[in-house]
């Protein structure tokens, strides 16, 4: 077996950053999901949001690199923190690998950190686990917490971004290059009207993946509407992981939560090529979840949202034994949210 190196000795993903001009709506969404408000950043005007192992930053400053990130992007995911077991030293090696420095930011958290996908910030996060929580030492509880239901989403799964076309192969090198993420599939994803491909790469320490996207042919792909609502690349959507979809879904605030309509003919044939599924295929149907598997046995279930924020939207997944994409269901999923476009007179 071929050795994984890691060489920021990176651990997985410790926080979501987000700005946006309607912080409101990014709110109630967030609250939508289950997801709690109880602290915020000391000194600053950023929110912190929580729900199991998911952390999200709603950054409402009025200056600074997030606003400015805002203004050009729109509703967007302006930065991630990355867990390492050394901030100075992670950040130290990947300027050394190629990675352009971000130290003189007017960023509004305190952590090394570099330019990412489409020039969003990578922070280097030290203190989690045993060593801590910078939720604990960096920020503080507000007076009016707003307290939602868990909706039983435990982590980030993986997270997908969008380049233009011919730039795949660079952003892939960015990851593999700079932090040792791996390949792991390659699709080639053809629906009625348009087409994609796609790299998954993996993280060194194998707690999250990044898919990355490029259309293919004409210009009204989904890939290259995102890139124009969105000015430029950057992250399409996360996936929360739940161990109870069907569950998480029931509980799901449908008013500001709408999630793609599935082309009927899709459960035609699906519990008879994946037979062991062992929830309830009504509810499965009615929530228009998809399922796939990887091999006997195994399945995972997944549904996506239409567009939340501008164009980015979430998955949420369960996986049982299964660590796929749902490949199965890529053209049935293409075909879906070449349905919304048509909807939307895109296509």
């Amino acid at each position: 077996m071929t050795e994984v190196l890691n060489p920021l000795n990176l651990r997985g993903i410790e926080f979501i950053e987000y700005a946006s001009p309607d912080s409101d709506f990014m709110a109630d969404a967030f609250y939508g999901f289950g997801f709690s408000k109880t602290k915020k950043f000391k000194g600053r005007d950023i929110d912190y949001f929580n729900q199991n192992d998911i952390h999200f930053f709603l950054n409402n400053e009025q200056a600074g690199f997030s606003k400015e990130f805002a203004k050009s992007h729109g509703p967007a995911i302006c930065s991630m923190g990355w867990r390492v077991e050394d901030a100075d030293f992670a950040f130290e090696q990947a300027v050394a690998r190629g990675a352009k420095s971000a130290e003189n930011v007017d960023k509004k958290l305190p952590y090394p950190a570099i330019f990412g996908i489409g020039d969003s910030l990578i922070y280097f996060i030290e203190k989690f686990g045993a060593k801590g929580s910078i939720y604990e030492d960096d920020c503080e509880d507000i007076a009016e917490p707003v307290l939602v239901k868990d909706k039983g989403f435990k982590a980030v799964d993986h997270l997908t971004n969008n380049v233009y076309q011919g730039t795949m192969e660079h952003w892939a090198n960015f990851y593999k290059n700079i932090f040792g993420f791996t390949d792991i599939r390659y699709f080639d994803i053809k629906g009625e009207k348009s087409a994609l491909v796609s790299y998954a790469l993996q993280s060194p320490c194998g707690t999250f993946c990044i898919p990355i996207n490029e259309g293919k042919g004409q210009s009204n792909n989904q890939i290259d509407e995102y890139l124009d609502e969105y000015n430029g690349p950057g992250v399409q959507h996360l996936a929360f992981i739940s161990d109870d979809l069907l569950g998480s879904l029931d509980q799901l605030d449908k008013g500001i939560i709408d999630t793609l309509n599935i082309v009927p003919e899709y459960y035609d044939d699906v519990f008879d090529r994946i037979p062991w599924v062992k929830e309830d295929q009504q509810r499965i149907r009615d929530h228009q979840v998809l399922v796939d598997s990887q091999k006997e046995n195994s399945y995972l279930l997944q549904i996506f949202t239409k567009n939340i924020f501008g164009p980015i939207f979430i998955e949420m997944i369960q996986r049982v034994d299964d660590q796929g994409f749902g490949e199965g269901n890529f053209t049935a999923l293409f075909k879906s949210i070449e349905l919304n476009q048509i909807e939307r007179g895109v296509l």
